[in-house]
């Protein structure tokens, strides 16, 4: 039996809305980042959106974490705790953020700059959401996990930088991690065969140093260990006998 959740074409429907769903808040919050606006001010924003069009957002309450967004800045690689700290220009932002509707959840994460940031940091965002890109031009049926990972792999190392190693992306559906692991470094033609109607989380995390992290102070926060600039892409994609489509 398949541990990739098969969607139904019900749930495939709900899928689609929790993705445009979430587009939409991603969209919201990323306009409004901008210098000395506060962290928790764009959660809020994102909250507001996801209920005011019938979602949830799954990220609230997921084992106990308190926001609806993830806001990673600078040497931040995922899971930062929105809050009273305020954007200054020259900050390198991840905006994370989670729907559930109708059951299903969608997962996407975009990096903006604020302001001005360095040549090398506006080169480390745009490497970052071209791997997301070539990965996602891998999916389709039959397809192996490992031809994601070789593709974001080649892509960031091809261009001078390094894939965080302990963060991976994941399988959706009625549950926000599941089967299977995407990791951001492997090779072609291993690891799963992806089957038609299941959801991908592909999400490239990066940095300019290495790809070795620590934990922060508050249980959440993961940094780079160099505190080196992390930038983080992601999109939620449905497997289709045609290939793929992105939703979120």
């Amino acid at each position: 039996m398949s541990k990739f959740q098969i969607l139904t074409a019900k749930e495939i429907a709900a899928a689609r809305e929790s993705g445009k769903i979430l587009r939409g808040a991603l969209d919201l919050v990323a306009g409004a980042a901008r210098e000395g606006v506060t962290t928790r001010e764009l959660d809020r924003l994102a909250e507001e959106y996801i209920r005011s069009h019938g979602g949830e957002p799954v990220f609230k309450g997921y084992h106990g974490y308190p926001a609806s967004l993830c806001i990673s800045i600078n040497d931040e690689c995922v899971h930062g705790i929105p809050g009273e700290r305020t954007l200054q220009s020259g900050d390198v932002v991840g905006l994370d953020c989670g729907v559930k509707y109708k059951g299903i959840c969608t997962d996407a994460c975009v990096t903006v700059a604020v302001g001005e940031v360095t040549e090398e940091e506006k080169r480390l965002i745009e490497v970052t959401e071209r791997a997301l890109k070539e990965a996602v031009r891998q999916v389709r049926p039959s397809a192996r996990v490992g031809d994601l990972s070789a593709k974001i792999q080649e892509t960031v190392e091809g261009a001078g930088f390094h894939c965080i190693r302990a963060l991976t992306g994941h399988g959706l559906g009625s549950n926000l991690h599941q089967h299977p692991d995407i990791h951001n470094l492997g090779d072609a033609g291993t690891g799963p065969e992806i089957p038609a109607y299941t959801l991908l989380a592909i999400e490239p995390i990066t940095s300019i140093g290495t790809g070795s992290i620590r934990e922060g102070d508050d249980g959440w926060t993961i940094h780079t260990a160099d505190g080196s600039t992390s930038a983080h892409f992601e999109h939620t994609v449905l497997v289709v006998p045609e290939g793929v489509e992105v939703i979120a």
